[in-house]
């Protein structure tokens, strides 16, 4: 809800999802062209859906989040892609989506 509230108040429309499902629909009805997934939800990994999220969406900005540090090669190709760490502070928040 902070990060909600955070983007709102620099006027982006915001979605939320609370599972994997409902995110994955929700992507698919409103094309965003930023997106934050988790990689631990209640139904299944985010981060395996990332190929086929860009397939779908080719110029979606992906912010992929997690609590443990992680760096995987599948991600090398992606240029329109970011790795967080948890928890992701609002100064680093500031410092990537000035407006």
């Amino acid at each position: 809800m902070i990060m909600k509230n955070y983007f709102e108040e620099k006027d982006y429309e915001v979605y939320l999802a609370y599972n994997l499902k409902d995110g994955l629909r929700l992507i698919k009805e409103k094309h965003p062209d930023i997106l934050f997934l988790d990689n631990n939800l209640p139904d299944g990994e985010g981060w395996h859906h990332t190929n086929e999220i860009v397939r779908e969406n080719p110029g979606i900005k992906i912010n992929l989040i997690s609590a443990y540090k992680q760096r995987t090669r599948e991600f090398d190709s992606f240029s329109n892609l970011r790795i967080w760490e948890k928890p992701i502070s609002m100064q680093s928040l500031e410092e990537v989506f000035r407006s």
